[in-house]
């Protein structure tokens, strides 16, 4: 069996542009000045670092006096506002070359997805820190067995470039690291169990921060433990670190088909001639390339910015694969555009767009329902301050409306 612990002899130029990347405030703010909704974020973070260590220090005084008396000392209960109000934060982390893309305005599409601000510390009661419901699909640990015959591979937390609207959050950027070898001798050992798993999604985190050593590793293990399985990496770097698909990097794909490339892309201003070169590379391997979207307030919704998107994703042999309604993570409902909205652009994106074109408008049921079809959708109600999904099982899920 191959072996992941493999040692990297030296360092690429994608990996320097890893390691080099933002992920301080103060390196931040050489590169830009930051409005003050984005300084607030920082100020707050501040804050609940501090009342942390506070904490922190009143627990370790209980323990040592109930070490040293012998008695047990009454804990005082964390307020649940205080509990709510610390939300998990997400790690910063930009790479340079996507913040030199970055504009001065506030409101710029590429600002909003990766420069933090003060309203993902706002908490709503519908929102979640496991929106899917990872963990309770999670029958060992790193695999997620949502759908009968797919299943998706937590191949490490870390990513180029933290997304401020992240759904997997309470996983992302935690310190978890790659998966280790004991981890995935365990997944294989349940895919043999579970002959109905056809199709594999390798996801994170972004897989391809790993080295091509380490993650081609991986995909040999899976390849040698379960035969004939399909392949779907999942992965942002072609866009917000295209200098990772390296030409070695697209020959090892090719030569492990079938192996698909699902490509996560937001707007226009992300394809840009290094992208381009990117996923050129790709598509000459033979690697088959699809591409998923996130519905973002700010950021691409408008029929034109989407319309612009697909077009130009068609063009470069990307086939545009999935629109998705934002997930109900915590700290992320001020990215979130009304459902009702997303359908009226999405009716329009069908008169202008062809099939090719055309991604599916979908929604990841808010607590591990899986994914449901937003247009014309036979399952869908509307209630009085929220949309009713229900399954074929007979459960029944719940969206906000806006």
């Amino acid at each position: 069996m191959v072996r992941i612990g493999v040692p990297l002899k030296k360092f690429t130029h994608w990996n320097l542009e890893f390691r080099r990347r933002i992920q301080t405030q103060k390196a931040l703010e050489r590169k830009i000045p930051l409005s003050p909704s984005e300084l607030q974020y920082f100020e707050r973070l501040r804050a609940e670092k501090h009342r942390a260590v506070e904490r922190s220090g009143e627990e370790s005084e209980r323990k040592e006096t109930e070490k040293t008396s012998g008695l047990q000392v009454e804990q005082i209960p964390v307020e649940r506002e205080d509990r709510e109000g610390a939300l998990p934060s997400l790690p910063l982390s930009i790479p340079r070359y996507y913040l030199d893309l970055v504009g001065q305005d506030p409101a710029d599409p590429l600002r909003l997805q990766c420069i933090p601000r003060e309203e993902e510390w706002e908490t709503e009661p519908l929102s979640m820190e496991d929106p899917l419901a990872d963990q309770r699909y999670s029958p060992v640990p790193r695999l997620v067995h949502r759908y009968r015959d797919r299943a998706l591979i937590l191949m490490t937390d870390q990513c180029a470039m933290s997304c401020r609207f992240c759904f997997r959050r309470h996983f992302t950027g935690k310190g978890q690291g790659i998966i280790r070898q004991s981890e995935l001798d365990h997944i294989i050992s349940y895919l043999k169990e579970h002959p109905e798993v056809k199709e594999l999604l390798l996801s994170g985190g972004d897989p391809l921060t790993l080295s091509d050593e380490k993650f081609f590793a991986i995909v040999d293990t899976l390849r040698f433990g379960r035969p004939g399985i399909v392949l779907r990496v999942s992965s942002r770097l072609p866009v917000v670190l295209p200098s990772r698909i390296t030409r070695r990097f697209a020959f090892q794909m090719r030569i492990r088909q079938p192996f698909w490339f699902v490509l996560h892309v937001n707007h226009p201003k992300e394809l840009t001639p290094k992208a381009d070169v990117a996923l050129k590379r790709l598509a000459d391997a033979g690697v088959p390339l699809l591409s998923q979207t996130v519905l973002l307030k700010g950021v691409n919704d408008s029929v034109d910015a989407l319309e612009e998107l697909f077009r130009s994703l068609t063009a470069r042999r990307v086939k545009p694969y999935y629109l998705f309604q934002l997930d109900l993570a915590r700290g992320t409902a001020h990215f979130r555009v009304p459902l009702e909205k997303g359908i009226t652009l999405m009716r329009e994106l069908k008169n202008r767009l062809s099939a090719l074109a055309l991604p599916t408008y979908a929604l990841d049921l808010p607590g591990g329902g899986g994914k449901v079809p937003l247009v014309d959708a036979p399952d869908m109600t509307e209630g009085e301050g929220d949309w009713i999904f229900r399954t074929p099982d007979g459960q029944e899920y719940r969206y906000p409306k806006e």
